[in-house]
């Protein structure tokens, strides 16, 4: 039975690990950085005052990644924020194989070039270990979510967690994804 691909896991295999090893040097396909996982969060400070709200940001993030989000609860109680310890205050979903390559894809594709005035994405937002970094203001870029049933505009959290041992292999990587970083 052959396992289902993502058309971005594809052009990973055939063109993108040649050209980072020859780029880098790996002697090994192993050493090539790939991507591990993509994790998703959208925090939701309102929640604190409306239950609903939190509904909302699971069914929006549910139709931005394509499987159900958990709920984050608050490890400990702020009396200025009004947050009590275990209260939900976010949500988040992290995404793995096919999943994650057609988040990318769509992500890529349809949803940066939607951004306003977008010019592309910092090339700084590395951690140091090869991961990235990218917010995104609206959840309304995504194609899923429809703007007329959507009640608040939320932003969310785009963490991308690569193998990669240096920022730059982690940039080659995500540019060879045609990621718009700024020149």
């Amino acid at each position: 039975m052959a396992q289902q691909q993502a058309r971005l896991q594809q052009i990973y295999r055939e063109k993108i690990v040649p050209e980072l090893m020859a780029k880098f040097g790996y002697k090994s396909i192993m050493e090539v950085p790939r991507l591990t996982k993509i994790t998703l969060n959208m925090g939701v400070s309102e929640a604190v005052s409306d239950k609903k709200v939190m509904e909302h940001a699971v069914s929006d993030l549910t139709k931005i990644a394509g499987q159900k989000p958990v709920v984050t609860m608050s490890k400990k109680a702020i009396a200025g924020f009004k947050i009590r310890e275990n209260m939900p205050i976010g949500t988040m979903v992290t995404l793995r194989g096919v999943t994650m390559y057609e988040f990318l894809d769509r992500f890529v594709t349809v949803s940066l070039p939607r951004v306003r005035d977008f010019r592309g994405i910092s090339g700084r937002s590395f951690d140091g270990r090869g991961n990235y970094n990218v917010g995104v203001k609206e959840q309304i870029i995504f194609p899923e979510i429809e703007y007329e049933k959507i009640d608040a505009v939320r932003g969310l959290n785009i963490s991308i967690t690569t193998t990669a041992k240096t920022d730059d292999e982690a940039k080659a990587l995500l540019q060879a994804f045609k990621f718009p970083f700024k020149n």
